[in-house]
């Protein structure tokens, strides 16, 4: 666990500014343990210590690249919140530079971590929304159903069948999910 303000935080964030840096400058396959370390101002065996190799560090910078940096909108009801934050999550995920990260932080790390922390990022964002909603007195879904009928038809999309991913096809998961149980009929599209 890093502390925040410590030492060990300024390593990390030297070490994270530099890959971003060079993956921009000189694209991320020229990108090397010695190179980073020289552009953080660091030793490599601090890298190595710390990451493990190349790919362990370019994991970790993903992940963090992957964490959401505001909350969702408040729009003024559960359907348009979630829908609003379900079409973000797609285009952000879908983005040439999403699709990266994505890989990333799942290559450098088979023991599969970093796909629970991105999947709390997201889990996290949805609990404020469904908070908010039901705060306004709107019957919500629980997250994880929002997870299994949004997030996770959105990732295996983006992971394995791209085409055709587009923000009506994040509004009728949202559609589908907020759907009275027994409702069986296809939502409208554009919902909402």
């Amino acid at each position: 666990m890093v502390r925040p303000g410590g030492r060990s935080a300024r390593v990390q964030a030297s070490v994270h500014a530099a890959v971003r840096e060079l993956a921009s400058e000189l694209g991320r396959e020229a990108l090397t343990v010695p190179l980073v370390a020289q552009r953080a101002g660091v030793t490599p065996s601090t890298i190595y210590r710390r990451w493990g190799d190349l790919q362990e560090l370019l994991s970790d910078v993903a992940v963090e690249r992957l964490r959401p940096d505001t909350t969702p909108g408040d729009h003024g009801t559960l359907p348009a919140d979630l829908t609003a934050w379900a079409e973000q999550f797609l285009d952000e995920m879908a983005s040439p530079a999403g699709r990266a990260y994505i890989r990333d932080a799942l290559l450098g790390d088979p023991a599969g971590g970093n796909a629970g922390r991105c999947s709390a990022y997201a889990a996290e964002q949805i609990g404020l929304v469904l908070a908010r909603a039901a705060g306004r007195g709107e019957r919500t879904p629980d997250v994880e159903s929002v997870i299994d009928q949004v997030v996770a038809p959105i990732m295996y999309r983006i992971l394995f069948r791209p085409d055709g991913l587009d923000a009506a096809h994040a509004q009728r998961l949202v559609a589908g999910v907020l759907a009275p149980a027994g409702d069986t009929r296809q939502p409208k599209r554009g919902l909402p």
